[in-house]
């Protein structure tokens, strides 16, 4: 067996213990992993995870919730909506979130640089062939397979996600109102505050003897984060993608349309055809979307270039995440708090949603005729199915899903 086979059959079937387990562990004890075990879980989900940031949080639901027991499923809820409230890399925040839940300081660098590491390897090595070669043929067709797939991975997170946050009748009245608000469409940001405000004035209501100390610890956490980042200044590309990892919130998507406006439109150091080739670039390979930038930073100044363009990029998540990491914990034993969080993780789940709707109408209808597209639809309604009703790993379905869009393109 290969190495990379093995390792993909450890991150499906192999617990920390190194015991093969496929069937699910929900009932199971909460267990803790070592720096090492932490490290090697995400160094695999890096170099293994396809699909973009929702595919990323359903592979880490299904791995450290159901599979492993590293976290249970509330945790984890806690810390994707915490994850969806900062700007940057929401998965990737996710993963770092997770490393300092599990092992501190040290598991915070591990498992954000673990999991960035080889998708940025990656990335800058297909950067290299398109200086080389001047184009990356087969891109369209491997996306054409590989996005239904990805809305098949965000049914499945939704549906397991949402039957732990959706607690009562009000939370799902609340994830309604978000799901109108993000359609309107409203900033994200700004969405997921009313969901968590909405849900906290009806604690208040229902509970009104109980009492918060929320607005002091979000005062403080995002003072302290605002600090970190403005006293950086570097130079001009560090500076750029900086400014886009601070500002960014929302899926890759996001991250198109702040590339276009200061890259391309205001400092012209792209063409868009360079950047939907970048960010095609950042959809078809594993890890984290974010590591368009470093495809780009490849074009404006080689390799120097990818790796400042890197770490600017995501060094902002390490920074509010370790500003706002020790108060997650807090703000669950706080009445109030703990109901903002309950409302702020519907109002994730809303968006994602949202993204889901969107993707499909993307997917299956073509852009340039407005016609319907049957083969694409077929393999998201059979991934969906697949996801739901057996324990297949979906790093399968969307290596299946890119060779259909090839066979499709050559036929």
């Amino acid at each position: 067996m290969s190495l990379f086979n093995r390792a993909l059959v450890e991150l499906e079937f192999t617990d920390h213990n190194g015991q093969t387990d496929s069937m699910p562990q929900e009932d199971a004890p909460l267990t803790k992993p070592t720096l090492g075990e932490l490290s090697r879980f995400f160094l695999q989900l890096g170099t293994l995870a396809f699909g973009g940031p929702a595919a990323h949080i359903a592979m880490m639901e299904d791995q450290l919730v159901r599979r492993r027991r590293w976290l249970s499923r509330a945790d984890f809820l806690d810390l994707l909506g915490a994850a969806n409230l900062l700007p940057g890399p929401s998965s990737t925040e996710l993963a770092i979130y997770i490393g300092y839940r599990l092992n501190g300081v040290a598991g915070l660098l591990a498992a954000g640089v673990c999991f960035i590491l080889p998708a940025a390897l990656i990335v800058g090595v297909l950067a290299w062939a398109y200086v080389r070669f001047g184009s990356l043929p087969g891109t369209a067709a491997v996306l054409y397979g590989v996005k239904p797939v990805v809305i098949a991975l965000v049914v499945q997170a939704l549906w397991r996600l949402g039957r732990t946050a959706v607690k009562s009748r009000y939370l799902a009245l609340i994830g309604f109102i978000c799901i109108a608000l993000a359609r309107i469409p409203l900033n994200p940001m700004i969405v997921l505050c009313i969901g968590g405000l909405l849900s906290a004035i009806g604690s208040q209501v229902t509970n009104p003897d109980h009492s918060a100390g929320l607005p002091a610890i979000a005062t403080t956490t995002f003072r302290a984060a605002t600090i970190s980042a403005s006293q950086i200044a570097l130079g001009s590309i560090f500076g750029a993608f900086l400014k886009i990892g601070c500002m960014v919130f929302g899926s890759g998507y996001v991250l198109l349309a702040f590339l276009q406006n200061d890259l391309v439109q205001q400092r012209h150091w792209l063409t868009p055809n360079q950047l939907l080739d970048a960010v095609a670039v950042g959809q078809v390979t594993p890890g984290p979307v974010f590591t368009t930038a470093t495809f780009i930073g490849y074009l404006l100044a080689g390799c120097r270039g990818a790796a400042v363009a890197t770490v600017a990029i995501f060094l902002p998540a390490f920074v509010l995440v370790a500003a706002t990491g020790k108060f997650i914990p807090r703000l669950r034993k706080s009445w109030y708090a703990g109901a903002f969080l309950d409302g702020l993780n519907v109002a994730s789940l809303a968006l994602m949603l949202v993204v889901l709707i969107d993707l499909t109408t993307t997917v299956s209808i073509d852009p340039v005729t407005r016609a319907i597209e049957p083969a694409a639809i077929a393999i998201a309604v059979v991934s969906s199915a697949l996801l739901l009703t057996t324990k297949l790993n979906s790093f399968w379905l969307i290596v299946a899903g890119a060779i259909l869009g090839l066979l499709r393109m050559r036929g």
